[in-house]
């Protein structure tokens, strides 16, 4: 696990300086603190920040091929290479270490960007061609790992985060006032946008390639989904048994390493499942951590304990009260890079630090299982849409959200559940009609966009809905649904915001086994029934996990991860910075909000009232743009260059008729 930065000359002539790698890498230490490497030539720089975990003697970056040709630094894992190495050493290719990321230098050399469909993992790669002086990046399927880039005074600058991006000479911070528009509607920058103009992402699933001063971005591979109906006629036993081993073996892939791996334990299915297999079909010794809420609105620590103690394992919980959400809140939105609409990130932050504390790098977590295997509300939500459309008249079809919500004390009323549920119920054909009730929701806290901010967005283009693929109109309206939670919360929020950048603030690394590429593969090609059975989530995966897991956790109901919003800012002990940044003068000096409207909800706050979900998203959205602004667009400030007491290779090159030489 690794964080990478580099520069790549457009044709400009400009000369990459050593100073500026070191100090882009400085940028993201926490992301790879025990080694850096630096690779230079006349048309690039390449920079790697390494955390150690296959081949800790031999693996620090950057690496070369045979004739030093090629040259590599990467950030993740492939969680395949031995297999893929005994492979390419058959074709005559020669190693010189035991890391993965040799294997994808190699692999490269072997196939060209096709390399990148036999790779199991997650992974962010920049290989620079000595020989036909091009610059080759891509990402894993998914997005788990990232690259950001910029164009700036004929140079391509990258990263693994923004801020390095941003410590380069020349490159300022600016917000995109769409990305903003889009992240109060959605919760995040559609791809391949971030929240800062001009600089984009390498999006999921594709690669890229810099050569003779142009960039050609392409996909590898994509989500999709059979046409409704176009289902294998196979018994659910068939399905369950292909599903059981793909699963076990995913788990088993994530567990290679060369340093102890644990796992994260929420109390749930998805992570309760994981750490099952690791207890029964591997001999890996087995801790696990979980967040324990002060609020008990949101703990769910007595189901933790309960699967602790079903599988005997070393058992670590970290306590997050109201104010440590508040209190981490400004470093984890450094880490994110994004405003947030939740605080979710806060307490996975506090988590990865005792992971760290304790000694750990590595944790295998249950993320993806919700949105390939339909455990969202929001599929249900969609659902009983669907079946009272058909019958917008019906007293009992409504009746139906009882069901999901039934702590939502408005549903008793009347006329919310129609008000709320049923506007725009029968434009059942429009593609985002699974989501248009939470994007609607959201899209209600920009009433607190400042009146320059919304006049600026009225006269620019909006691009508020991701791009469909084709056949999309053709596929189940579950596979819609899923394809839309895929595409945007799962990689553009939840992988980035509340996984890779929190975990990779404390240098540890994520391992998901749910969103190995055949497991998706095969999710995708589930009858829906399958997946959302009746109002019952994840119905495949209950009957699994039935062979492992005590029946009172199987059969719980799905409880989404969610943190207090207003009063982990407003509490006992309010975080010292909320005041200064939610003043009328910070306020108007950032232009994103009105101040008056911001103050009036802080009053409301200081009073004790109750806030509406909207205005507690809005809320987190206001301090995360205000915290966005602070520390980065009016005041950015450089972390300390690398020194010489770090341990740093250095590669110089130089041009030949061969190619670059050492």
């Amino acid at each position: 696990m690794c964080g990478i930065v580099g520069i790549c000359d457009l044709g400009g002539a400009r000369r990459v300086e050593e100073a500026t790698l070191r100090q882009m890498l400085g940028m993201i230490r926490h992301r790879g603190p025990e080694q850096f490497g630096i690779y230079l030539d006349d048309s690039v720089g390449l920079g790697n920040a390494r955390l150690s975990i296959v081949d800790l003697s031999s693996g620090q970056q950057p690496i070369s091929n045979e004739d030093g040709t090629l040259w590599i630094v990467f950030n993740g894992e492939i969680f395949n290479h031995p297999e893929l190495r005994e492979e390419l050493e058959r074709l005559g290719h020669r190693y010189t270490t035991n890391c993965d990321t040799e294997t994808v230098l190699h692999a490269y050399e072997e196939y060209g960007p096709d390399c990148l469909s036999r790779f199991n993992g997650q992974f962010a790669i920049a290989i620079w061609d000595t020989r036909n002086r091009s610059l080759f990046m891509a990402r894993d399927r998914l997005g788990v790992r990232p690259i950001f880039y910029t164009i700036k005074d004929g140079a391509l600058i990258f990263g693994s985060e923004i801020k390095a991006i941003l410590a380069a000479p020349g490159v300022t911070a600016a917000a995109d006032p769409v990305a903003l528009d889009q992240i109060f509607t959605v919760w995040s920058p559609l791809s391949p946008r971030s929240f800062f103009r001009g600089i984009k992402e390498v999006p999921a699933g594709h690669w890229m390639l810099v050569k003779e001063g142009r960039i050609t971005v392409k996909p590898y591979w994509e989500l999709s989904f059979p046409e409704e109906g176009d289902f294998a006629l196979r018994s659910k036993q068939s399905y369950a048994e292909e599903f059981r081993e793909l699963l076990i073996d995913a788990t088993r892939l994530r567990l290679r390493a060369d340093v102890p791996v644990g796992a994260y334990l929420s109390g749930g299915l998805d992570s309760s499942t994981i750490t099952a297999i690791i207890r029964n079909f591997t001999s890996n010794p087995l801790e696990t951590f979980s967040i324990s809420f002060t609020d008990p609105a949101f703990d769910e620590s007595s189901y933790q304990s309960r699967m602790a103690q079903a599988l005997g394992t070393d058992h670590h919980v970290v306590y997050a009260t109201h104010a440590d959400i508040g209190r981490v809140f400004p470093e984890v939105i450094w880490h994110t890079e994004t405003p947030i609409m939740r605080t979710s990130p806060a307490p996975m932050f506090l988590l990865s630090g005792l992971v760290r504390e304790k000694g750990f790098k590595v944790v295998l977590t249950g993320e993806g299982a919700d949105e390939f295997l339909a455990g969202y509300d929001i599929f249900k939500e969609a659902k009983i849409r669907r079946f009272w459309a058909a019958r917008p008249d019906s007293e009992f079809r409504p009746g139906l959200f009882n069901k999901i919500y039934p702590w939502l004390a408005d549903l008793s009323r009347g006329n919310y559940v129609k008000s709320f549920f049923g506007m725009g119920l029968g434009d059942t054909q429009a593609p985002d009609y699974s989501h248009q009730i939470r994007w609607r929701t959201t899209a209600r806290a920009k009433r607190f966009f400042s009146d320059e901010l919304q006049q600026t967005l009225r006269e620019g283009q909006q691009h508020l809905s991701p791009s469909l693929p084709s056949g999309f109109d053709a596929w189940d309206p579950l596979h819609q649904a899923q394809y839309l939670e895929i595409n945007v919360f799962l990689s553009q929020y939840l992988l980035s915001s509340q996984s890779d950048r929190v975990a990779m603030g404390h240098s540890v690394e994520g391992r998901f086994p749910f969103l190995d590429y055949r497991v998706v593969e095969f999710c995708n090609h589930l009858p829906p029934s399958l997946k959302l059975k009746g109002l019952t989530e994840k119905h495949l995966l209950k009957e699994v996990s039935r062979e492992w897991l005590p029946a009172d956790i199987t059969d719980r109901p799905k409880q989404p991860f969610r943190a207090p919003i207003h009063r982990a800012f407003f509490n006992d002990t309010p975080a010292d910075y909320l005041e200064e940044l939610l003043s009328p003068s910070a306020l108007k000096a950032s232009g994103f909000f009105k101040p008056q409207a911001v103050g009036q909800l802080v009053a409301k706050l200081k009073q004790g009232l109750a806030l509406s979900e909207t205005d507690d998203m809005a809320l987190a959205g206001i301090i995360s743009t205000q915290l966005m602004d602070r520390q980065f667009l009016s005041s950015f400030k450089l972390s300390p260059t690398l020194s010489g007491s770090d341990h740093v290779k250095v590669v110089r090159g130089h041009e030949t008729s061969h190619g670059v030489l050492p």
